[in-house]
């Protein structure tokens, strides 16, 4: 019966999949034919593109692949008014950049009034030269201010017009306007080594700098200069190497000991008068190279070299400077006996000092032995208060007497006290000054 019973279960369960397995199928036969149907509908009325498109999808999204995404469409902006902060940001920005973009402009159009910089860097600047002259400064080449003005060393912050007067190669203080009258007044003129102008001299190129140093040749052996100053130390590692064949390793500023060849010339090397030189960043600090220039031309010239300020031997006499102190009226200095001790010397001025310090100690020790013998009877004084107290200045209101044991005590120890100074004051005086 069992075996039965589960038999009959077990083909319930059969029939059971079975009925489910067909109604699968219908579903499944029920779907394809609405595709075919749906598929049928869109080929009569969707154009060939379209429907092409409308396939590549349909298989999409049968291998179960996402269809491509689309464009994303632009955000809408929020209604209304931004945030204060934003705005406040936002105008901030531009008024920063109002205010650059005017300084540039403001740059470009006023610098050389109107001219740009290529306009202004095709222009050259004109030697200021003469025959025989003292002294030929000597620069690089033409930078824009001073092509555009017309002028060697226009530049306000160059120190080269400030050097000259404080130096004393010229009477006054002059600037970039007085060049052309140099060479008649001081004999003093302006070349450059390259004519072309650029911005810097980083500009040129190693061709162009060799080939001017070779023009400076020729210009010097025609002017013949008494002395060529050169304004910087690169152009002359430049003309020493390219002219003499000379690779200076370890330049020294002043006279050189090369000389130009066919002529008397000698050169002159001086810090370059530019406020961008690093190793003398101040006026002041070039100044004693334009002095020993001004002192080699009065030299080679057969003048006397003046000097404001002349070297001389200085020796100090003692008693000459007493003698004239009592001359003039002049009161001796005192003698600081604490600045003696301190340097270790002990004269009689600090001996004296020891001796009347000592003096007092042994005053005020007799006047305080003399009140313990007075009242080591009494204990107290007649007020009743202790004595002790009173001399030591440790209690000034105290009522209660002292026992006369302990005040013979105390009388003892001091009087010990009395003879021990006693005694270094008769050994060592100076003792004292370090107790």
């Amino acid at each position: 019966m069992v075996q039965q019973q589960l038999m009959h279960q077990h083909m319930v369960q059969q029939e059971h999949q079975h009925q489910h397995m067909v109604q699968q199928e219908h579903q499944h036969q029920h779907m394809v034919q609405q595709e075919h149907q749906y598929e049928h509908t869109v080929h009569q009325h969707l154009p060939h593109q379209h429907l092409v498109q409308h396939q590549h999808t349909v298989q999409q999204q049968k291998l179960g692949l996402q269809p491509p995404p689309q464009a994303l469409t632009p955000l809408k902006k929020k209604r209304g008014r931004p945030s204060k902060q934003q705005a406040d940001n936002k105008e901030i920005k531009e008024e920063e950049d109002e205010a650059e973009a005017a300084k540039k402009a403001k740059r470009t159009l006023n610098r050389f009034n109107g001219m740009s910089v290529d306009e202004v860097m095709a222009k050259t600047l004109p030697d200021v030269i003469t025959h025989n002259l003292d002294i030929l400064i000597i620069g690089i080449n033409p930078g824009l201010l001073s092509a555009f003005k017309g002028h060697h060393y226009p530049n306000p912050g160059n120190h080269f017009w400030k050097c000259l007067f404080l130096s004393g190669l010229t009477e006054q203080q002059l600037n970039y306007m007085h060049d052309h009258s140099l060479p008649e007044k001081y004999s003093i003129g302006f070349t450059n080594m390259v004519e072309r102008t650029t911005p810097g001299s980083k500009d040129l190129s190693s061709k162009e700098i060799r080939e001017g140093g070779r023009q400076l040749l020729d210009k010097l052996q025609k002017y013949k200069p008494l002395i060529a100053a050169f304004n910087g130390k690169g152009i002359y590692e430049i003309f020493c190497k390219e002219i003499f064949g000379v690779k200076a390793k370890s330049l020294e500023f002043g006279l050189q000991p090369y000389k130009i060849p066919e002529t008397k010339t000698v050169c002159f090397l001086m810090p370059s008068s530019s406020p961008r030189c690093a190793q003398f960043p101040r006026a002041q600090d070039k100044v004693h190279f334009y002095i020993k220039l001004k002192e080699l031309r009065d030299r080679m010239k057969g003048l006397a070299v003046g000097r404001e300020v002349v070297e001389m031997q200085y020796s100090f006499d003692l008693q000459l400077a007493k003698e004239d102190a009592k001359r003039m009226g002049i009161k001796e200095e005192q003698v600081d006996p604490e600045y003696e001790s301190c340097s270790g010397l002990h004269d009689e001025a600090s001996q004296r000092r020891t001796t009347a310090v000592a003096d007092d100690i042994i005053q005020v020790s007799a006047v305080l032995s003399e009140g313990f013998l007075d009242e080591e009877k009494k204990g107290c004084n007649k007020r009743g208060r202790s004595v002790l107290p009173l001399i030591f200045g440790t209690r000034k209101h105290s009522h209660n007497p002292v026992d006369p044991k302990h005040l013979h005590v105390l009388n003892t120890i001091y009087g010990c006290f009395y003879v021990f100074l006693k005694m270094m004051m008769y050994f060592d005086k100076t003792v004292l000054c370090s107790i």
